[in-house]
């Protein structure tokens, strides 16, 4: 079956993480798309031995132009000439001193939609900043809602706001791509990281104008034994979301404790806490696992990002692939 892009051309002028991302959610889609790099390359090839380009590049077409020289601006306006949209992660104003920002392609393709996606959009007070994923997730107010027991932000391992801005980005694009075939009209798209963020964070501000709470959600925000992580007895965690009466009931029925009914929601640090606690430690992630399928309330495995690749949900999401056990 043709997929939903075909015949869509897109330039990714991008580097590392969020704009790679959204170019191949695109080029997964069936975009044809060209990635524009220096001819040195784009600078994620010397991270991790080039695993960060390869992660984010699948599918694309690369083309190394100096955009800097004469010949290599034209060789650009000259695929912009069949493009459908473009999008750049240059810091603000790079694309104007080079002569290839909306304004100055719009000139020559004026129904191209010219996405810049940049740390903190295009103008204010920090736009001209170096940053990255940890800074955007420390100003929009994300980071201060992952917290450890003592209140110290954690520190993410992934670079959610990376991926979380490449996917917006990619949202954006193929909304305005939509209206651009409809009109006939280009769109110009100044997303930033960091709003993206704070986008994600509605809950978190009706519950403060509320005067309710000032971490979100409270029934999901860590405060009910209900809705936990507990560790295992082999040094392993899972999560328990039994947060409608209906999820405790089943759990306290697999735990073969109806006394526990009235817990769902009291709070972490207390002698009901600390029973149930002491009743997952009682057995190991896989146990835990295996009654979870039998089991429905709300009950999973923190798996490591190398497990999931072996669990059967997602060997059974991909096309054609057989599933197997979690060992």
């Amino acid at each position: 079956m043709e997929k939903a892009l075909t015949g869509v051309r897109i330039l990714d002028v991008t580097y590392y993480v969020p704009g790679p991302f959204a170019g191949m959610r695109l080029a997964e889609l069936g975009a044809d798309v060209i990635k524009i790099e220096p001819p040195a390359g784009d600078p994620s090839r010397g991270m991790g031995g080039g695993l960060v380009h390869s992660a984010h590049n699948a599918g694309k077409q690369i083309v190394h132009l100096d955009l800097k020289s004469e010949s290599g601006k034209r060789e650009m306006l000259e695929l912009m000439r069949s493009a459908d949209a473009l999008i750049e992660t240059f810091r603000p104003g790079v694309m104007k001193k080079l002569g290839l920002d909306y304004e100055s392609i719009k000139e020559h393709k004026g129904d191209i939609v010219y996405c810049s996606l940049s740390g903190y959009g295009q103008i204010g007070e920090l736009a001209h900043l170096g940053s990255h994923d940890l800074n955007y997730l420390a100003l929009s107010g994300a980071l201060d809602q992952l917290r450890d027991k003592v209140g110290r932000p954690v520190h993410p391992t992934n670079t959610l706001a990376d991926y979380t801005g490449g996917l917006l980005a990619s949202e954006q694009i193929l909304a305005a791509l939509i209206r651009k075939f409809r009109t006939g009209e280009g769109a110009y798209l100044d997303i930033a990281l960091a709003e993206v963020m704070a986008e994600f964070l509605p809950n978190h501000d009706a519950y403060m104008k509320a005067g309710l709470s000032d971490h979100g959600v409270p029934e999901i925000g860590g405060g009910r034994i209900s809705y936990a992580i507990y560790e295992t007895k082999d040094g392993r965690f899972v999560t328990l979301g039994a947060l409608e009466e209906k999820f405790w009931r089943n759990f306290c029925k697999l735990a073969g404790r109806s006394d526990w009914l009235s817990w769902g929601e009291c709070a972490p640090d207390t002698p009901e806490h600390r029973q149930v606690a002491a009743f997952f430690k009682s057995k190991s992630w896989q146990e835990w696992y295996g009654l979870s399928l039998i089991h429905d309330c709300c009950l999973s495995p923190v798996l490591t990002a190398d497990e999931r690749h072996r669990h059967p949900f997602f060997l059974g999401r991909a096309p054609g692939a057989k599933t197997s056990k979690v060992r």
